[in-house]
């Protein structure tokens, strides 16, 4: 039971990672956008630390950053593995 619980979790929190990275990108699209506002600090202070290292090994193209694509993309890697891992781990736990 506590495997599916962390199943779960790990899903939530994937899901979250990538919506935080969606709605970050979105936010620079609209000028005037708060970037003091509490809620934009903490939408950064969840992104930046997965979009910074992407940032400093990916040069934009032009005026386009594809960093935010590439992390969202490892990140849907990482989660597939973990859940596969888990899975596997849950079916093969002995009870």
């Amino acid at each position: 039971m506590l495997i599916l619980a962390l199943i779960r979790f790990v899903d939530i929190l994937f899901t979250i990672l990538t919506w935080a990275i969606i709605i970050r990108v979105l936010l620079s699209w609209i000028p005037g956008v708060p970037w003091h506002h509490p809620l934009v600090r903490l939408l950064r202070s969840i992104t930046d630390p997965l979009l910074e290292p992407a940032r400093r090994l990916i040069p934009p193209i032009g005026m386009l950053d594809i960093s935010p694509i590439v992390v969202i993309i490892v990140l849907e890697l990482v989660h597939e593995f973990l859940i596969r891992f888990l899975v596997n781990l849950a079916v093969n736990m002995p009870y």
